[in-house]
């Protein structure tokens, strides 16, 4: 057997899966965020023990035998987050969270320095944690000074269930501290926030082993036998081995709360301006990049709100023929938008509004909205390198088949449907978690699932779809002055 542990921002997830990887069960423990101030976000490092905690014994009430024969552990989880240990392995304050924007000051000022850009391939966003370290550093001095060690929120689990301080590669390219190329700690990018590599944890693949569970933990849950943890992933590239999106030009579209389009990558094809991620990927030698908007289905339940129509109804009155443009545009942009934009303050709009606009009309148009924002994902990674023939839709949104047929038809690809399953990041983990453990190719274990069916853009309407494209890409620049 084979454990995933995915860290996640509103709960920690346990999955057990068996040497064909086939899913025996999974469990969860929940989470809180508590947001002291405007624009911050943080967790306790000790409620991501407890919930894990919980999760392993949801799991052990369930499957005692099974989780006593666990060989291998993988661990994913949510990025960019800033734990900070001391000499005892102290937690010093909080975790400052991926969603946390406080350091936007500090990112600009090393977004500024044309080395963050040059060796880690992407932005310093004020997500990422090395503006959060810049921060502690001018707001929390006497933190600052008893840093030991500087860890991702996965990694502390991992210090938790081994003992040992190891990172991999995946979550570190969201650092702003990794030379994603050459998958190591830059000496360099650490000295321009004040910190030295022997406060980073050591690196190693995804793949490969990182440390064994410790013997108490390891009686607590009733297993006899050492278990290996893996060094796992960050929870986007761990969900992609749960996909199977481990080859160069596989890709997946998620339609969650945000969008995700994201491709697997042979070599590091960065390009920063473009504000699309160019990370390394949990397997060795391969990168991913990843483009990322910022409402999907957030779009679709904001005008859900707005109507009182559930986010099924609106689709349902749409219908599953897709139509052509009719003219009104949306833009998605309800809290600002990642790529291509990096814009924090630009702000939504609907364009082009009359008398005959129905709830309909305005509906077509939120779903075409995101799907135009999804193609200005591909357009981005288009000029990074990377070419995509077909991509697999995964999350909520991809429930509704006429939002999928436009954005195969605005993509101009088509759009793969999984059989039912959980492919998730959990999953994903267990998988690294069965690599690190047997050594088996890696290539043979992520392999996608099976496909239940395809949804081709609909050739009839791609001229209305790319004229229509075409409006909504005029829009930004125009309002683009209107954002405060």
């Amino acid at each position: 057997m084979y454990l995933g542990l995915d860290l996640g921002t509103s709960g920690v997830k346990a999955m057990l899966i068996d040497g064909d990887q086939k899913i025996v069960g999974s469990a969860n423990g929940s989470l809180d965020v508590s947001r002291p101030h405007s624009g911050w976000s943080e967790q306790e490092p000790a409620h991501w023990v407890r919930a894990t905690e919980e999760a392993v014994a949801g799991l052990k009430a369930k499957h005692p035998k099974e989780l006593a024969a666990v060989l291998g552990i993988g661990l994913s989880g949510q990025m960019h987050g800033a734990t900070l240990v001391d000499a005892t392995d102290k937690v010093l304050r909080p975790c400052i969270l991926w969603n946390d924007t406080r350091s936007y000051v500090e990112a600009a000022a090393l977004d500024a320095d044309p080395r963050f850009r040059a060796l880690t391939g992407n932005i310093v966003f004020p997500g990422f944690t090395a503006p959060k370290l810049a921060w502690v550093a001018k707001h929390e001095p006497d933190v600052f000074a008893k840093i030991a060690k500087v860890l991702l929120p996965k990694d502390y689990l991992r210090l938790w269930l081994t003992g040992e301080y190891i990172s991999e590669m995946s979550d570190s390219a969201g650092t702003s501290w990794l030379d994603t190329g050459k998958r190591a700690w830059s000496s360099e990018l650490l000295a321009a926030t004040k910190l030295s590599e022997e406060q980073m944890p050591a690196l190693v693949e995804g793949t490969e082993q990182a440390g064994k569970l410790r013997s108490e933990l390891a009686a607590q849950w009733g297993i006899s036998g050492d278990v290996v943890v893996a060094g796992g992933a960050g929870d986007n590239a761990a969900s992609a081995c749960g996909m199977g999106t481990v080859s160069d030009g596989a890709a997946f579209v998620s339609l969650g709360t945000s969008g995700v389009l994201f491709a697997a990558n042979a070599s590091y094809l960065p390009k920063p301006e473009s504000a699309v991620h160019a990370f390394c990927h949990a397997l060795p030698n391969t990168w991913h990049q990843m483009g990322v908007i910022l409402s999907a289905t957030d779009a679709l339940n904001w005008h859900s709100g707005v109507t009182g129509k559930s986010a099924a109804d609106l689709t349902g009155e749409v219908g599953e023929t897709l139509k052509a443009p009719t003219g009104v545009t949306f833009l998605p942009y309800l809290s600002g938008e990642r790529t291509p934009h990096n814009n924090a303050v630009i702000r939504g709009a609907f364009i082009g509004l009359e008398h005959e606009s129905s709830r309909v009309v305005l509906t077509q148009a939120v779903l075409e909205g995101v799907a135009f924002a999804i193609r200005d994902n591909l357009e981005a990674l288009r000029s990074a390198g990377t070419g995509i023939s077909r991509v697999t839709a995964i999350g909520g949104g991809s429930r509704s088949r006429y939002w999928l047929a436009s954005i195969a038809t605005a993509l101009g690809v088509p759009v793969d449907l999984p059989a039912d399953g959980d492919f998730g990041a959990a999953f994903g983990a267990a998988r690294l978690g069965l690599i690190a453990a047997t050594g088996a190719d890696p290539i043979a274990v992520c392999t996608p699932p099976v496909t239940a069916g395809t949804i081709e853009p609909v050739s009839a309407l791609s001229g209305a779809y790319e004229d229509a494209y075409k409006r909504y890409r005029a829009l930004y620049p125009a309002i683009k002055s209107l954002a405060h």
